[in-house]
């Protein structure tokens, strides 16, 4: 049961909202964070500071966990290796800039890549494309 009538206002809105959802493109750029303490604090310290290149081992020792606990807690948590996650975190953080106009040499530098090579690879391999044929895909009018 909904909160407003059929042939409301809302209800339009409601209805091109649903029109427009169904016809955006399907990504898979989810980021699953955990409410996990530990596991919080990492995605907090990454989202803050996304160049860190800390290892697994690293943040074990910061969250004063063994590795191997913390690697079964992140899969146990999120479904995703900690490498696998933090480059899903890399994913989500160079779409938002790259989709407000950042230079992907300014974001692979924001993410602690060594080169934009080294980015626009990474990116390549997990979207399928570098990041300026992405958003001319993306930008391009839907049939």
């Amino acid at each position: 049961m909904s909160c407003y009538s059929a042939d409301s206002h809302a209800a339009r809105i409601a209805r091109v909202l649903l029109d427009e959802l169904a016809e955006m493109p399907r990504e898979r750029f989810n980021l699953p964070i955990s409410d996990h303490p530990k596991i919080r604090a990492i995605a907090d310290a990454l989202a803050a500071r996304p160049s860190d290149r800390s290892t697994l081992s690293d943040w074990a020792k910061r969250v004063a966990m063994s590795d191997r606990s913390l690697a079964r807690l992140l899969v146990r948590e999120t479904g995703l290796t900690f490498g696998r996650w933090r480059q899903q975190l890399h994913l989500v953080v160079a779409l938002r800039d790259l989709a407000s106009g950042e230079a992907v040499q300014n974001v692979a530098a924001e993410l602690g890549y060594d080169s934009v090579n080294a980015f626009i690879t990474m990116f390549k391999k997990a979207v399928g494309s570098t990041p300026a044929q992405y958003f001319v895909r993306r930008n391009a009018p839907t049939r």
